[in-house]
């Protein structure tokens, strides 16, 4: 603990101009924690370098193992106020969260000072109660493991190589190359962007991994099983145990069920192929209709709108087209019409896929396209589409094949499909003309869904105590990633990073790319977890979950509410925790029910007792009421900052605490602050949902559930359930934040009252 403080008061950017610093300081050398406080100041500008020379003769002088700046937010300076290893720092921001946005309130004036005093009681009672970290230090496993033979896996490979680091690449197949093995060309991969198409050259890829004497490849073999946790994991592949510190899957994708794009006319029309078998046909060095001769025309769709009628497909994977009214689902022939003989369900997997693919959907018609005229030199294609998405330089592409006299592009929502004899007629509406189109090709080809390797095949064969697969893929349809907004490469498993296909659809440029992001990510994760520090997000926090086991209940909430799998349990159920899988969230702190989770520098006490610290008056008409309002560091304390930045303001009643996530809330802090006679609380945090936008994944969600639990406690307690809200906030809503406060504010005033415990 924090013993000797030093505490500062900035009377910079506007803050002197609307407190009395001098008082707050002597207020905090006097006050209630007189006896820790050993040193309390106002200086001007406090981060100066007379500012911060100030503290740092402070701290030699006088001992001090703690230092409290009542400055401006701690998302400003940070920097600055560093004092060493062994000095903690609490920042309280005056600027932001009370200068900045003070709302006077003609009831009761004056009110700033009141918010002053609040906050430097919780910074102080924070850092009283806040250890230095002692981090765990395993002895760390260097060796990178990558999973996936193909272009990215490869380049990957030769990226951590690169870098100095042993690599172990594994491949099921029996050679390397992957997709990119299968495809005749790319298009462009560098400038000029408007070139028609360039070579793979996957072959010269290859040689570069086979030649580097710091990559073992392993072929015809996959990962058997990975143990442990990062920087000691042990991966078995092909009954080999190897010590590893970090994993790179770059498994790819494999093709949609092709009797989804029966619509379309596959599988009933012989010449039309999917863009995968078209593919083929060019590497083979000819294009060929199903009678074995050159096609004067073939027609590229790009509109997949035909796909997303109620299109349904009995047990053989025959196609039917279902009444609009039938709620058809799979494996329920109950729910189907009566005039269909067979059970139906709908493809809804492939159709997502397919609408994730369209970016690429796009650029490889545009490629295959100009397969046509490279290979059929006589023949016209066609390019039918509902959007064209060819975002950045590849505008470029997409102008020079506007310019290529055989190639005809036009937008148009696809109709039908049928056959004319051995021609392939397309019907199309919307067009760029306004009139239907009906076109006759001589071979059609429609799109290939992209369909990451982790949703045909989710196990990664992780042995850990939630299972061997990834968790909850299903919100991303397979796809691996963590959080698609904020951090690409991560996985919902520490030390596991995607790349490529199996992350999200993309051409070879960003699989590249994709391949440096990830390898870089794995090389961080080791070494980050040599030195004892977390990787992701909280990039260097030294502090991890600590257990109190003699209180420990083995009630598993802990381990199964983790997002990351960080804790595993034995035979009895108490949790084996895994310091390197360990994002610092503190979603096993907030669904402790014993409260025998903390971390060093932020635990149950430390928050509850930094809610204590509020004065509350005993009545309404005293001081108007106390709204405590935990919000999450990650969006809404931004939105925060940013809203007082541009000048917004809101109500002087509310008192602001940063928590790590919403997921670390526990229910002990709401009790806190009732029992103390809080009139309301506000719990500030991120979307959650199919679009959520959770730095940890799911801790605005289980904090949204563990709010029914409480609001069935307060209501034992004849507390009103409305006194305890949940909002969800994304960092770019700092224009909204302060009429939700207000509002919060005005409805408990208004239609309850004050708490029934104030005064208590």
């Amino acid at each position: 603990m924090a013993e000797k403080l030093g505490v500062y008061i900035c009377g910079g950017c506007d803050i002197g101009a609307n407190l009395d610093v001098d008082a707050l300081a002597q207020f905090c050398a006097d006050g209630k924690h007189s006896s820790v406080v050993a040193v309390a100041k106002s200086n001007p500008v406090l981060c100066s370098p007379e500012g911060k020379a100030m503290i740092e003769a402070d701290i030699a002088e006088n001992g001090l193992d703690g230092v409290v700046c009542c400055a401006c937010s701690p998302r400003a300076k940070w920097d600055v106020f560093k004092f060493g290893d062994k000095v903690q720092v609490e920042r309280v921001s005056l600027r932001e969260q009370c200068v900045w946005s003070y709302q006077e309130d003609p009831k009761f004036p004056g009110q700033m000072e009141v918010i002053a005093k609040d906050y430097c009681n919780m910074g102080i009672t924070k850092l009283t109660n806040s250890r230095i970290p002692a981090p765990e230090l395993p002895n760390a496993f260097k060796t990178v493991l990558v999973v996936g033979g193909g272009f990215t896996g490869l380049n990957a490979a030769l990226n951590a190589a690169s870098l100095g680091y042993q690599v172990i690449l594994v491949e099921k197949k029996e050679t390397l190359g992957g997709k990119a093995a299968t495809m005749y060309k790319s298009f462009p991969l560098g400038a000029p962007y408007s070139e028609r198409e360039q070579e793979v050259r996957i072959k010269d890829v290859i040689a570069k991994v086979e030649a580097s004497d710091k990559i073992t490849v392993i072929t015809g073999a996959t990962l058997d099983s990975l143990a442990g946790a990062p920087a000691q994991y042990k991966a078995t592949i092909a009954g080999k145990e190897y010590e590893i510190g970090a994993v790179v899957m770059a498994t790819g994708w494999v093709p949609g069920k092709g009797k989804f794009l029966a619509p379309l006319g596959y599988g009933t029309i012989k010449n039309v192929v999917t863009a995968a078998e078209f593919e083929h046909m060019a590497l083979n060095g000819e294009i060929k209709t199903a009678a074995g001769k050159t096609p004067s025309s073939v027609a590229f769709i790009v509109d997949t709108s035909l796909l997303t009628k109620n299109i349904s497909y009995d047990a053989c994977g025959e196609a039917c087209e279902a009444p609009e009214d039938m709620p058809c689902k799979e494996n329920d022939e109950s729910e189907c019409a009566d005039e269909c003989e067979t059970f139906q369900y709908t493809d809804k997997e492939s159709a997502k896929h397919l609408a994730y693919s369209s970016e690429l959907t796009s650029l490889v018609a545009l490629k295959q396209a100009n397969y046509v005229r490279e290979l059929a030199p006589d023949a016209v294609a066609y390019v039918v589409y509902d959007h064209m998405m060819v975002p950045g330089i590849n505008e470029k592409y997409y102008q020079a094949a506007q310019d290529d006299p055989g190639v005809m592009l036009t937008k148009g929502t696809v109709t039908e499909v049928s056959e004319a004899g051995s021609s392939v007629v397309i019907k199309a509406k919307n067009t760029l003309l306004g009139a239907d189109v009906e076109l006759v090709a001589d071979m059609v080809v429609v799109p290939t869904a992209i369909v990451p390797t982790t949703a045909a095949d989710p196990t990664m064969n992780f042995v850990y105590r939630q299972g061997p697969a990834f968790p909850d893929l299903e919100l991303f349809d397979g796809f691996a990633d963590s959080n698609y907004i904020c951090f690409p490469y991560e996985t919902r498993r520490t030390g596991v990073y995607a790349a490529g296909c199996v992350r999200q659809p993309m051409g070879l440029g960003l699989a590249a790319e994709d391949a440096a992001g990830a390898a870089l990510k794995a090389i961080q994760c080791i070494e980050s977890a040599n030195r004892g520090v977390s990787v992701h997000p909280r990039s260097g926090d030294l502090s991890f979950p600590e257990f109190n086991f003699t209180r420990c209940t083995q009630c598993k909430r802990c381990t199964e509410e983790c997002p990351f799998g960080a804790l595993d349990d034995d035979e009895k159920g108490t949790p084996m925790p895994n310091p390197t899988r360990c994002r610092r969230c503190g979603t096993c702190m907030g669904a402790c029910p014993e409260r025998v989770i903390s971390f060093a520098n932020y635990g149950i006490s430390q928050i509850g007792q930094a809610i204590k610290e509020v004065k509350v008056p005993d009545t309404l008409d005293e001081g108007g009421p106390r709204i405590i309002v935990l919000c999450c560091e990650n969006d809404a304390y931004p939105a925060l900052d940013m809203a007082a930045m541009r000048g917004k303001s809101w109500s002087p009643y509310v008192r602001f605490l940063p928590v790590r996530c919403l997921g670390s809330v526990n229910a002990i802090w709401v009790a806190d602050a009732m029992s103390k006679g809080v009139d309301g609380v506000m719990m500030l945090g991120c979307k959650y949902g199919d679009d959520y936008q959770c730095h940890f994944v799911k801790g605005s969600e289980l904090c949204n559930r563990r709010k029914e639990n409480i609001a069935e406690s307060l209501g034992r307690l004849g507390v009103e359930p409305e006194r305890v809200e949940q909002y969800e906030v994304s960092i770019d809503m700092y224009d909204k934040v302060p009429g939700m406060i207000d509002e919060f504010v005005e409805n408990i005033t208004t239609n309850f009252g004050p708490n029934p415990f104030k005064g208590y």
